[in-house]
C-alpha cells in the first residue's frame, strides 16, 4: 500500500509546498493537488516538481469542462517531463456549480467527456495524430471555423507515454466507468466497511469490461490521521468539512455527496444536513454528521486503533491510503504510517 495525502493550504499553497520536501523524506508516494475554484494545479504541480526528487504529483483532480482534452493532453506531457516521470492526472466532473458558475460552462454529458477524455490524452501520448468523432470532434470539420483544421500529433516526445489518469466518481455508472477505463480512482467521504455494498456492484461492472492491456484499478482514499490515547476529540475537525459536502456542496437534488450519505444508509442525516447548512445553520448541520462515519473514515486514535483502520482501507480495495496529519509533527506521523502501510 502507497502513502499519499492532499496538500492542504489556505492561502498562499508555496508555504504548505515547502513542507513536501519534509514528507517526501519521511516516505510519502504521492502528493495531490486540488483546483476546485482556487488556483490552478498544474502550476502548482510544477514547483513542486522542481522542489522535490520522488514523490509522484497528482492533480485531484482537473475538471473535463475547462480545459480542452488537447490542453490537458499538454498538461499531463509537460508535468511528466518536468517532474521526470512522476505526474498522476486525476480527472474529474466537477460539479454544476463550479462549471456553470466559475467557467460558465454548461454542465452536460460528465461521463462520455470523461471518457473520451482519456482515450484523447492516451492518443496523445503515444504521439498519434488527434483524430476523434464523439462530444469532441477533432480536427474541426471543415463545415466549422475557418475549415482549416488538421490532424496533429504532441510537438514534443512525452517522458513516459502513458501517464497514469485517475477519475474522482462517486455516482454508479460514474464508478463503472472507471473501474473499466481509468488507471485509478478517487473516492471521497470514503466508508470502508460500507464500500462494497456502496459500490462492489458498479467496480465488477467496469473491470468486467477492463482492457488486459490495463493495469489493476489503483484506488486512493482515507481521511484525517491522529496518534494517541486521547484524540478523538479532534474528529470534531472534520464536521465542517463533511457538513460542507453533504449540505451544501451542489443544490438540492444536485449533490453527490449528499446522494453518498443516503447510499451509506444517512438518508435521515443527509436530509437534515442539507436543510441546516442551505438555511444558514452551518454549526447545527456539522452536529448531525454520524460520529460513526467520522471514526470509520478517519484514523484517529490509538496506534493499535490506527493499525485497525489501515487494515480495513486495505481490505476495501485502497492501494493508495490518503491521510491528512492533524499533529504537531506532521513529518514523523507520515513516517510512523509509511512504517505501518509498508
Amino acid at each position: 500500500m502507497k502513502l499519499s495525502m492532499p496538500l492542504v493550504y489556505a492561502g498562499n499553497p508555496r508555504e504548505s509546498a515547502d513542507q513536501v520536501v519534509g514528507l517526501e523524506k519521511a516516505g510519502l508516494d504521492t502528493i495531490w493537488v486540488a483546483e476546485p475554484y482556487g488556483f490552478d494545479a498544474p502550476t502548482l504541480m510544477g514547483y513542486l516538481a522542481a522542489r522535490t526528487e520522488t514523490v509522484e504529483i497528482g492533480a485531484g483532480i482537473l475538471n473535463v469542462y475547462s480545459r480542452t482534452p488537447g490542453a490537458l493532453l499538454q498538461t499531463a506531457a509537460g508535468l511528466d517531463n518536468v517532474s521526470g516521470g512522476r505526474a498522476v492526472i486525476g480527472l474529474g466532473a466537477s460539479g454544476p456549480q463550479v462549471v456553470e458558475g466559475f467557467h460558465g460552462l454548461p454542465y452536460d454529458r460528465p461521463l462520455g467527456r470523461t471518457r473520451e477524455v482519456i482515450e484523447i490524452i492516451r492518443m496523445g501520448l503515444r504521439r498519434e495524430p488527434l483524430v476523434h468523432d464523439g462530444i469532441f470532434t477533432l480536427p474541426l470539420p471543415e463545415d466549422q471555423g475557418l475549415g482549416l483544421g488538421k490532424p496533429l500529433k504532441l510537438l514534443n516526445k512525452p517522458e513516459r507515454p502513458a501517464v497514469p489518469l485517475w477519475v474522482a466518481a462517486l455516482g454508479e455508472r460514474n464508478v463503472a466507468m472507471t473501474a473499466e477505463v481509468a488507471d485509478g480512482w478517487l473516492p471521497f467521504l470514503f466508508f470502508p466497511e460500507k464500500a462494497q455494498s456502496v459500490w462492489g456492484e458498479a467496480l465488477a461492472r467496469g473491470a468486467a469490461k477492463r482492457s488486459p492491456d490495463l493495469a489493476p484499478l489503483e484506488i486512493s482514499a482515507g481521511g484525517m490521521v491522529a496518534i494517541g490515547e486521547d484524540v478523538k476529540g479532534l474528529l470534531d475537525l472534520m464536521r465542517p468539512m463533511y457538513a460542507l459536502y453533504v449540505g451544501g456542496m451542489g443544490a438540492r437534488g444536485k449533490n453527490f455527496y449528499n446522494e453518498l450519505a443516503c447510499h451509506y444508509g444517512y438518508e435521515k442525516e443527509a436530509a437534515e444536513i442539507q436543510d441546516l447548512y442551505l438555511s444558514g445553520k452551518k454549526r447545527e448541520a456539522e452536529a448531525k454528521v454520524p460520529l460513526e462515519w467520522l471514526e470509520a473514515g478517519n484514523l484517529v486514535g490509538p496506534a493499535s486503533y490506527v493499525q485497525e483502520r489501515i487494515a480495513a482501507f486495505r481490505e476495501a480495495g485502497v492501494t493508495s491510503l490518503q491521510v491528512a496529519p492533524v499533529t504537531d509533527d506532521p513529518v514523523a506521523t507520515i513516517a510512523q504510517v509509511k512504517e505501518w502501510v509498508s
